[in-house]
């Protein structure tokens, strides 16, 4: 059988107030493309639905809205466990509804696996899935508050012992797979991730996941990425989106795993085009070269965090230009040279009002040079100031 592997959503996230969602919707596009075109028998879904425990409307509409038409009408199942962004019981309050199409939600652990029938060919295959467990959504506490390496050890077990629980029946004959959203130690983590663990402590060892399992569906880290030192199979799919300028660079995927009982799994990448890509300019030839790049079109269908060298702070005209001509500039970051330091400086008794104000200017900007008119205007208000005293 053939599984589709997705994680870390985000519905509702936008990127320094920009929204997304014509993003997302181009997402679930592809999605039932690909679920199409590689015969997908089931779909796990491994937390991070939403970005909040409030998502917008429109998100949980999108939500509910693809995952019915991923689901053809009951014919292909969806597997959606709660990750440490959603509200278990928001994600899960129509999951009696939805049940009918082939999509089952689980918002907190529970002690029994699941076993999920395939339309197309009469398999089932067993799946221990596990929601974020957080000491909340487990309701209990493991060591005395203040404790972190305890704290760490006594989760760590606590986890593994989960594990044990869920997959205790699974036969070596049957399709075994393990589903869960969390941190494990060696996994590599981007800026866009909001950590679930403090200090480390809500962290698992690769070891203690699942070893009766051919495969463990991941879900909380962004980048795609296989877990080492993991008895079986283990990998984090990914998000679907950048959500960082972190992540710039790296080709977002699903993950299809081919499964036959008692077999090594075999796992296919597939990349995502959806989405705006995420870039950096850095424009060390100043606002020249910046409006060189969007005459000739560069990345304009990306979202852009833009470092520029200059002398002298942009003016708001000019930053309105660029940011008409480019919606999709994100940030604009000038980079001045270096102001000299004032312990390098004469007595700030002895200096001159002018070179006071331009050493102060020079330490608010990051090291501009202000222009003229706006010495001379200073200068003006100092003046008056004098006069009038």
């Amino acid at each position: 059988m053939r599984l589709l592997h997705t994680a870390d959503w985000h519905i509702g996230r936008t990127l320094e107030g920009r929204d997304r969602i014509g993003e997302h919707a181009q997402f679930f596009d592809e999605l039932y493309d690909i679920v199409v075109r590689e015969k997908v028998d089931a779909i796990l879904m491994a937390g991070d639905v939403f970005d909040s425990v409030n998502p917008p409307a429109m998100g949980e509409e999108l939500f509910y809205e693809s995952v019915a038409r991923l689901s053809d009408d009951g014919q292909l199942p969806i597997i959606v466990i709660a990750g440490n962004h959603d509200h278990p019981d928001r994600l899960q309050a129509a999951r009696t509804l939805i049940k009918k199409q082939g999509v089952t939600i689980l918002g907190y652990p529970t002690p029994k696996s699941l076993k999920i029938p395939i339309a197309r060919s009469g398999e089932y295959f067993n799946i221990a899935a596990l929601p974020y467990p957080s000491e909340s959504r487990l309701k209990e506490s493991f060591v005395i508050e203040g404790d972190e390496l305890a704290l760490r050890e006594a989760y760590d077990e606590r986890i593994h012992y989960i594990f044990e629980q869920l997959t205790k029946e699974f036969s070596p004959t049957e399709v075994n797979v393990a589903m869960s959203h969390l941190f494990v130690a060696g996994g590599n983590s981007t800026e866009s991730e909001r950590p679930i663990e403090v200090g480390g402590a809500y962290t698992i060892r690769a070891t203690h996941l699942p070893s009766n399992v051919q495969y463990t569906a991941l879900g909380h880290l962004h980048r795609p990425q296989n877990i080492k030192r993991s008895p079986k199979i283990a990998r984090y799919s990914g998000s679907p989106l950048a959500f960082s300028f972190s992540e710039t660079g790296y080709t977002k995927s699903v993950t299809i795993v081919d499964i036959i009982a008692g077999e090594d799994p075999v796992i296919e990448e597939i990349p995502l085009s959806s989405g705006k890509p995420l870039v950096r300019w850095n424009a060390t030839k100043g606002l020249e070269q910046v409006f060189n790049w969007m005459d000739e079109g560069r990345d304009r269908n990306a979202w852009i965090d833009l470092e520029v060298h200059l002398e002298n702070a942009p003016s708001m005209e000019q930053i309105h230009q660029m940011k008409k001509e480019y919606p999709g500039l994100i940030n604009i970051r000038p980079v001045f040279p270096e102001s000299m330091h004032l312990v390098n400086q004469p007595s700030m008794k002895h200096m001159p009002i002018q070179e006071l104000f331009e050493n102060f200017y020079s330490r608010q900007t990051g090291g501009a040079i202000p222009e003229k008119e706006l010495i001379s205007l200073f200068l003006e208000l100092v003046n008056e100031e004098g006069d009038s005293k």
